[in-house]
């Protein structure tokens, strides 16, 4: 199955959040969602692949001394650059797993030059990766987790990482998607928890943890720390009353380190701290995993691996902002990691090549091994539903969602978009009493069944040109509309 990539087209749409989504050193108010759209040429007829994703500040690159306007230039840069190696790789018609391979170690070669991060350079693949997937999904009339099992895409996990070899995808995803994920919904470090600490929007979806649980059913929760004990114990007192009180049978939850310490050493004794207070008990008794605790810069060196070994009554640890490039699990998986996540953001092929990994590294590890299902704060009714697809592809049981909580459903779309989107997917989405499409959860879990039947996720027919040029946005102020 060869192709031939014709044209890259980009679409801005601004969106605003509900309330602050505040994540590490990132408070999230508002940002622009980038609609990428590729031309296709497959077996000698057109085809049109669509994808997205909001472009967060703070999180692909965590520099405390740059604005806004800065971040969304850097991530702009590798968009477009990762399109233009894209374009070139796939002038001639090309199969997608050499041409995902050229645009990978491409990429990563004009990052190091320019000495951007792995973890910002995989912005760009990614998107256009999915773009692409999504026209060959459409074009071949299968759906994803058929796709990436059959050999019409010819991935050879080997020419990743040599202990692949041998290994075919359809022995690492699960032999049917999963029509069932529980939501893990994220508690950011603003957020309000008590039906006491309501802010009053009065939008018609809840604004508290209290009210998320009742609204939705939850049992899955992501709960942010700041690094700060002082800080940390009475909001995670809170945190455990109203998760005691909401989920009388029981909840589990992973802790998100935010990238807040520098010595894993330290980390264990903040943790230490927390576990030591008994009204916090049931919370860590419910513990499934730690999510990157350390700064990317230092989560890799020689220094975790001690702390690590010497920590067996400890849960799970992974990283997730120190996975940036293809080296950085293998890296991870022998200092003595559990495993990373996966985030449609970094990559579908990149996730399949981790899963991968830790099949086949699981036997030598000394804790089960992790891959879990985490969130940049997305926004349906694509790229979601794609990173969904692949979560399902992959056998993830729970999964971080955070975009139907930070942002008003799909309300910031035109009206005709919103019947589209209920149209296609019933089930996952269904319309609010106000009249816009919210996600239907069902005892804190979503159905899958409409996006796993769709070719790439989504079923919509988007045509991403209702939105504005990217390059008209820039012009008319960019950032300054937000």
């Amino acid at each position: 199955m060869k192709f031939r990539l014709q044209d890259l087209q980009f679409h801005v749409l601004p969106m605003r959040t509900r309330f602050p989504f505040r994540y590490g050193i990132a408070s999230l108010t508002s940002l622009p969602h980038l609609f990428v759209r590729a031309v296709l040429e497959v077996d000698g007829r057109e085809v049109r692949g669509v994808t997205s994703e909001g472009l967060a500040p703070k999180w692909f690159t965590k520099h405390a001394d740059t604005t806004p306007e800065q971040d969304l230039a850097e991530m702009l840069a590798v968009i477009q650059n990762a399109a233009r190696i894209a374009e070139n790789a796939a002038s001639g018609p090309v199969g997608f797993f050499s041409w995902w391979k050229d645009l990978y170690e491409e990429q990563a070669s004009w990052a190091r030059v320019r000495n951007q991060p792995p973890l910002l350079a995989n912005l760009g693949v990614s998107l256009m990766e999915k773009a692409v997937l999504d026209g060959l999904c459409k074009a071949s009339g299968l759906p994803l987790h058929r796709l990436l099992q059959s050999d019409l895409l010819q991935i050879e996990l080997g020419a990743v990482h040599g202990g692949l070899s041998g290994l075919a995808p359809r022995q690492v995803l699960a032999p049917e998607p999963l029509q069932r994920v529980a939501l893990r919904h994220t508690i950011g470090l603003a957020d309000p928890l008590s039906d006491e600490e309501s802010p009053g929007l009065d939008d018609g979806l809840p604004d508290t943890l209290a009210a998320s649980i009742r609204a939705y059913g939850l049992r899955y929760f992501k709960i942010k720390v700041c690094g700060d004990a002082a800080v940390d114990i009475p909001r995670l007192r809170i945190i455990t009353k109203v998760l005691t009180a909401g989920c009388p049978e029981g909840f589990k939850a992973t802790l998100d380190g935010n990238e807040q310490f520098t010595d894993l050493q330290a980390f264990r004794e903040f943790y230490a701290t927390l576990q030591a207070d008994r009204s916090l008990a049931p919370l860590f008794n419910s513990l499934l995993l730690i999510e990157q605790p350390l700064y990317r810069d230092h989560a890799l060196k020689d220094d975790v691996a001690p702390v690590l070994a010497g920590w067996q009554d400890g849960p799970g640890m992974i990283i997730d902002e120190s996975d940036g490039s293809l080296a950085d699990l293998p890296r991870a998986l022998d200092l003595g990691y559990s495993g990373t996540s996966f985030k449609a953001c970094k990559g579908i092929m990149k996730g399949l090549v981790n899963a991968a990994l830790l099949k086949v590294r699981a036997s030598s590890m000394s804790r089960p091994p992790i891959q879990s299902g985490e969130d940049l704060a997305g926004v349906g009714p694509i790229c979601v539903l794609q990173d969904l697809a692949m979560v399902a592809a992959l056998g993830i049981t729970h999964v971080e969602r955070n975009g139907h909580h930070y942002f008003r459903g799909l309300s910031m779309y035109p009206p005709e978009f919103q019947e589209d989107v209920l149209r296609a997917h019933p089930g996952y989405y269904c319309r609010h009493g106000l009249g816009f499409p919210a996600l239907e959860i069902h005892g804190g879990q979503l159905n899958l069944d409409s996006i796993n039947a769709a070719p790439f996720g989504s079923a919509i027919p988007a045509q991403p040109e209702q939105f504005m040029p990217l390059k008209a946005w820039i012009m008319s102020g960019g950032m300054s509309q937000l």
